[in-house]
């Protein structure tokens, strides 16, 4: 499957990610699987850890994507 580059950018996708194919009412829904976060206790309180390692997770700019995703719309 030849995803374009533009959108393997814009979802994190780079060689060798894991992906799950989908049939939802419509269409077919392409999911980048990411391992879930590990629970650490720090004090009182439980934080949401990363269990992939840093340099394998992808630098998204969320803000980047808000503002192209509301000029997509007029």
């Amino acid at each position: 499957m030849v995803i374009p580059a533009q959108l393997r950018q814009r979802a994190g996708l780079s060689a060798g990610a894991e992906v799950e194919l989908t049939e939802d009412e419509v269409g077919i829904r392409l999911t980048r699987v990411a391992p879930g976060p590990r629970l650490v206790k720090i004090g009182a309180r439980l934080v949401a850890r990363p269990t992939a390692a840093a340099a394998s997770r992808p630098a998204v700019d969320v803000a980047a994507l808000v503002e192209e995703e509301r000029n997509r719309w007029p």
